[in-house]
């Protein structure tokens, strides 16, 4: 992924002025800072780049398995590495305003309209108004209420697809695909109402796909400064075309919808329709339209924002639903466990629902297991706006920084029992939660820039998985000639899904409820 010799050619020219200026401020700045302890070998240019694999992840927990904080030079730009809960605390909590921006990449700036994206826009007017308006309007409890009707259909018609595609448990089904189908469905008719079907919604799984993996990859034309101005990896290439993809895309659904909305404005000035509940697309263009709004609301950050919840409630909720899966095929005891539980609490005669959730402890404990093992945003990314000191050390203004979950959930100091194991038992008399406040498991992150979608993944997960488990049997023939166990290889990108896609045989255990 890092092309070491490749850089190393281009940066001979500059090599002697880039090294003494970095011997320099370094230098300077340790004669007054104490940064955290950091790996010897960080080379001219490059810094500690070459010490990082392809899971970025997996390289920071390994460099930083004896250091709870790590400094690091990738390229020209400093980082800290957190890989403790108490630290977490500390970052996230302790100096939540200090590290409240994130890195804008050349493919972030590229694909979401420069500053127009809520989850990379730096702190300030238009973040705490987006913020304010996703609680109050897209994700309020009213608003989620109100959805929960869609919410039910669309599973309702996943469950469907999965068993017909299935022929009656004799044809193989991929789960992956259809589970991103379900997800994109719930946030398509939340966000748009259902204009995003047909090759719509076929262009819009494939620009999230690709979306999620762009923003993941590592591109050293956003750490070393000599190669800012050059494409090495394609990048600026790849991010135009996803760009203009998702711009065709986004202008025709918005044109679409400003047209029905003036023809909709006809017919209640004449008072021949009532009016409709409005969606999220509604909301900022009754936004973008009102002089008087709190923000000058721009096409451009419209698609950016529409973008931004695509991305968040597609491919983490499916990706989650399809690890915990995953792990349930491979561990059947715990798959019939979480089946007693469902059938004594929702009987065979009805699908589960939403509100059964709160009943189910056993299957919450497998999404939270899931969190733990697995968490589809392995690092919380964050930006430090000013210097700062934490457990002792300098962390300089402009530091990236990245709290390391993959790495906590693995830490047998904060989960001494069966550390690597997939086992959910050990959330069942747990008072440890997800929202935030218990540092060693962060799946929505913490503090303000914490997901703004929990509360819908908290109503979706559970419910979406429990209804798995209690309409199917699932039949897997694993890789490698090892039948019956699915590959729990992962896949980087901004989230970490598996690496291959599940595709099993679902066996209708209650058709009569699907």
């Amino acid at each position: 992924m890092i092309e070491v010799v490749l850089l190393f050619l281009v940066s001979l020219t500059i090599l002697i002025v880039s090294f003494l200026n970095r011997k320099t401020t370094t230098s300077s700045s340790r004669l007054h800072n104490k940064l955290p302890p950091s790996p010897w070998a960080a080379l001219p240019i490059i810094g500690h780049l070459h010490l990082l694999g392809p899971s970025i992840h997996r390289s920071f927990h390994r460099l930083s398995a004896a250091a709870p904080l790590l400094h690091l030079w990738l390229g020209s730009v400093q980082c800290v590495v957190v890989s403790t809960p108490d630290a977490a605390r500390e970052v996230l909590r302790t100096h939540d305003l200090t590290f409240s921006n994130r890195k804008q990449t050349i493919a972030v700036r590229r694909v979401t309209y420069t500053n127009s994206s809520f989850a990379f826009a730096p702190h300030g007017a238009y973040w705490k108004f987006v913020k304010k308006l996703s609680a109050s309007e897209l994700l309020s409890p009213r608003m989620l209420r109100r959805q929960l009707g869609v919410r039910a259909a669309e599973l309702r018609r996943f469950l469907a697809s999965v068993r017909e595609k299935s022929r009656g448990g004799t044809e193989r089904v991929n789960i992956t695909e259809e589970l991103m189908t379900y997800s994109n469905n719930v946030i398509s008719r939340m966000m748009l109402g259902s204009e995003t079907g047909g090759e719509h919604a076929d262009v819009a799984r494939r620009v999230i796909r690709e979306v999620s993996q762009i923003f993941g990859e590592f591109n050293v034309s956003d750490f070393v400064w000599c190669l800012r101005k050059f494409d090495i990896q394609g990048f600026k290439r790849r991010s135009h075309d996803i760009h203009r993809r998702y711009d065709e895309l986004l202008e025709s659904i918005i044109g679409s919808r400003e047209q029905t909305r003036k023809e909709e404005s006809k017919r209640n000035e004449a008072g021949d329709e009532e009016e409709k509940v409005k969606d999220f697309l509604d909301v900022l263009l009754d936004v973008m339209e009102d002089d008087g709004a709190e923000i000058e609301l721009t096409r451009d950050h419209i698609k950016a924002l529409v973008l931004d919840f695509f991305t968040a409630g597609t491919d983490t909720t499916a990706a989650t639903l399809d690890w915990s899966l995953a792990e349930l095929i491979n561990h059947p005891q715990l798959l019939t466990k979480a089946r007693q539980e469902i059938d004594r609490v929702v009987g065979s005669d009805r699908l589960v629902q939403e509100s059964d959730a709160p009943n189910l402890p056993y299957v919450q404990a497998i999404i939270k297991e899931t969190f733990r093992l697995h968490p589809t945003i392995p690092m919380i990314a964050r930006k430090s706006t000013r210097e700062c000191h934490v457990n002792g050390y300098t962390i300089p203004a402009e530091t990236l920084l990245f709290v390391n979950m993959w790495s906590i959930g693995r830490d047998p100091n904060n989960w001494p029992d069966r550390t690597l194991e997939f086992w959910p038992d050990r959330f069942v008399q747990s008072d440890v939660d997800i929202t935030g406040q218990h540092f060693q498991l962060l799946p929505f992150g913490s503090g303000r820039r914490s997901c703004p979608g929990m509360p819908l993944a908290l109503r979706q997960l559970p419910t979406v998985l429990a209804a798995m488990i209690q309409c199917f049997d699932w039949k897997v023939k694993g890789v490698d000639g090892n039948a019956g166990l699915v590959s729990m290889d992962e896949r980087p990108g901004l989230t970490v899904p598996r690496a291959h896609d599940l595709v099993c045989i679902p066996v209708a255990r209650l058709p009569n409820i699907i």
